[in-house]
C-alpha cells in the first residue's frame, strides 16, 4: 500500500509543480472566485460551455500544494463533461474526502482524483482540496459572491 500512497503523493506534487489549465480563459461563460481564509488559498475558475458541456475550463490563483493540484486535476477531469456530470463528480469527490469510515470511494468516475483520498485524514486540508470545486459550482450558477470555505 505504501507504493500506492507514494504514487498518489507524486501525482499531487506533479500537479502542484506544473499545474495544467492554469490561465485566464477569455471569453468565459462562467467565472467565480474562491477564498480559503484558513490557509490563504485564492482561486478563480473560468468556464466555457458548449450548451450543457464544459468545452474548456481554467483557473488562476495561488495556494498550497493541495489546492493547486486539486484545481489542476479538476480542470483536466471536467473537460468534455456535462454540467450534471461535473456536479456529480464534485459530490463523489466531496464524499471521498469527508466519509469518516473511508468508504467514500468515488469509483472509476473520479479517476486520478482518487489521489486525494488521503486528505480525509487531515480535516483542515479538506477545505484546500474542495475550494476549487465549490468555486466551480458558483461559476456554473453565475454567482458573483466570493466563495469561502468558512
Amino acid at each position: 500500500m505504501s507504493a500506492l500512497t507514494d504514487l498518489y503523493q507524486q501525482l499531487i506534487l506533479d500537479h502542484n509543480k506544473s499545474p495544467r489549465n492554469r490561465r485566464k480563459l477569455e471569453p468565459a461563460d462562467g467565472r467565480a472566485e474562491g477564498y480559503n481564509p484558513l490557509c490563504g488559498d485564492r482561486v478563480t475558475v473560468y468556464l466555457s460551455l458548449d450548451g450543457d458541456v464544459v468545452r474548456d475550463i481554467a483557473f488562476e490563483g495561488s495556494g498550497c500544494a493541495i489546492s493547486t493540484a486539486a484545481a489542476s486535476m479538476m480542470t483536466q477531469r471536467l473537460k468534455g463533461k456535462s454540467v450534471s456530470e461535473a456536479k456529480s463528480l464534485f459530490e463523489k469527490f466531496r464524499r471521498l474526502l469527508t466519509d469518516e469510515h473511508g468508504v467514500g470511494d468515488g469509483g472509476p468516475e473520479l479517476g486520478k482524483l482518487e489521489a486525494f483520498g488521503g486528505v480525509r485524514r487531515f480535516p483542515a486540508r479538506v477545505k484546500c482540496a474542495t475550494l476549487v470545486w465549490h468555486t466551480l459550482n458558483a461559476a456554473l450558477e453565475n454567482r458573483e459572491d466570493i466563495v469561502s470555505t468558512e
